[in-house]
């Protein structure tokens, strides 16, 4: 299987193909990276590959928004494996997301804020930590082809998560109709239902992940369908909570 080498950008969050994730760069180490993706031709991706941390916790906490406003005394550069224990790719998840920036800013003071777009499934086989930030060599992580039976399957679990969903959207929103997505908002693929309901539900990082490295779209439904009648049920005895935006993560500072 083809293999390259990628910019990697660790986070405390999972990215999922086709999900939209703001960051707010400031460390010296992603800013190093962001300003080599810029020399690329604009009509080229600007590829790095997010992976969840296993161990150890991001430099800032998270943020919903893109920030317009930031600290004016810079971050103390920090190396490119530091915070990450002596064998960096032991503190990743093995399985990632390759990230194209389509929008990358750079502010005053050096800073970046992305706008960066999941794409494709990969799997880690090293982590570099020799040069300005860290890279991994990744070879893609294709899904398994259903057959016929399984594909059909795979249309039903949809149809079922795309209900059980709005059932949980509608406990999250508080009962609100007009907060609720509407079928015209939603894709009718398996693949495309399985990472977007993966991505909105409020879900801890290893579950994300677990629904991520899925070998295919009907297991990730299949679990995705059980998670939902679950969380739907403890919803019912919280306070309600804000619906979740559907494409767009908290803003990562990193």
């Amino acid at each position: 299987m083809t293999t390259a080498r990628l910019p990697l950008f660790p986070l405390n969050a999972v990215l999922f193909p086709g999900l939209v994730l703001p960051l707010n760069v400031f460390e010296e180490r992603y800013r190093a990276m962001m300003r080599e993706l810029l020399k690329s031709d604009e009509d080229e991706p600007r590829r790095f590959v997010v992976v969840a941390i296993r161990d150890g916790r991001e430099t800032a906490s998270t943020a919903t928004g893109m920030p317009d406003t930031v600290a004016a005394a810079p971050p103390p550069e920090r190396a490119p494996a530091e915070g990450f224990g002596p064998d960096p790719i032991q503190t990743f998840h093995r399985v990632g997301c390759v990230a194209d920036a389509a929008t990358i800013r750079e502010r005053a003071d050096g800073s970046f804020e992305i706008l960066a777009t999941g794409t494709t499934r990969v799997r880690l086989l090293s982590v570099e930590a020799s040069g300005p930030y860290l890279t991994a060599e990744v070879e893609e992580l294709a899904e398994e082809t259903p057959g016929e039976d399984e594909g059909d399957e795979a249309g039903a679990l949809a149809e079922g998560v795309l209900r059980a969903f709005r059932a949980y959207q509608k406990r999250l929103a508080g009962a609100s109709e007009r907060s609720l997505a509407t079928g015209a908002d939603l894709p009718d693929d398996p693949s495309v239902i399985s990472y977007l309901v993966a991505a909105a539900t409020v879900l801890d990082v290893p579950t994300k992940q677990r629904l991520l490295q899925a070998p295919d779209t009907a297991t990730r439904l299949r679990e995705e369908l059980t998670l939902l009648r679950k969380e739907t049920a403890v919803i019912r005895y919280l306070p309600s909570l804000p619906a979740t935006d559907l494409t767009r993560a908290p803003t990562h500072p990193n």
